[in-house]
């Protein structure tokens, strides 16, 4: 079987080839016939984790996003929950372009139950607030996190454990978690044993959406 390519954009800067390699690992592990190609925005070292790093972000995406197509992909995922340049890249590019914002929230609203977002930003990114509408109930940032490079210190998955308690107590009933560095050290499968509530990956949710877009 012919396998389909994707492009896959870590808006993480690294010369780390496991590191930038990681999601794209993982959705060829969820989707064995896709192909990945995972590639990462220049001059980025502590990726997206504010509306700033967000804004400078963007024309790198929609730059590279358009490179991705030039190439030969057949859709390219955009792996961070913020969603930098993907309504742009959508308006400009013929092949599908996805989310992990967009691709999670629209996992947990399929749950039909009140969601909590667990992120690293002050604020929800806007298209899972869209999406999720009055389903969401609290928001949380784990302590002490100010960048997804946080969430690979020791400690990182028991700070995020605290922070999922928090939204289960405001009435959670699904976690969204925000952002991809939470895919990177595996945090899903921990908070759905911790807290034994439903736990979106954004990871596994882009995987599941470029399995739909493409068919």
């Amino acid at each position: 079987m012919t396998k389909r390519r994707i492009g896959l954009i870590r808006v993480l800067t690294t010369s780390d080839e496991d590191l930038l390699n990681l999601h794209g690992s993982l959705v060829m592990k969820y989707f064995p016939g896709f192909e990945v190609v995972s590639r990462c925005i220049p001059d980025q070292p502590e990726g997206i984790h504010d509306d700033e790093t967000e804004r400078i972000a963007v024309p790198k995406v929609l730059a590279l996003a358009g490179e991705m197509e030039r190439d030969g992909m057949e859709a390219v995922i955009v792996s961070c929950a913020g969603d930098p340049a993907v309504a742009e890249a959508n308006a400009e590019l013929k092949v599908p372009v996805i989310g992990a914002g967009r691709a999670a929230a629209s996992a947990a609203l399929v749950l039909g139950r009140p969601a909590g977002v667990l992120g690293i930003t002050k604020e929800v990114p806007a298209a899972i607030r869209r999406i999720l509408g009055e389903l969401l109930v609290a928001e949380a940032v784990p302590e002490g996190v100010e960048s997804t490079l946080d969430l690979m210190k020791p400690g990182g998955k028991q700070i995020l454990a605290e922070a999922g308690r928090h939204l289960v107590e405001k009435g959670a009933g699904a976690i969204v978690l925000a952002c991809t560095g939470m895919s990177t050290i595996g945090a899903a499968a921990g908070l759905r044993e911790a807290l034994g509530i439903p736990v979106v990956d954004p990871v596994q949710a882009q995987a599941a959406a470029a399995w739909v877009a493409l068919g």
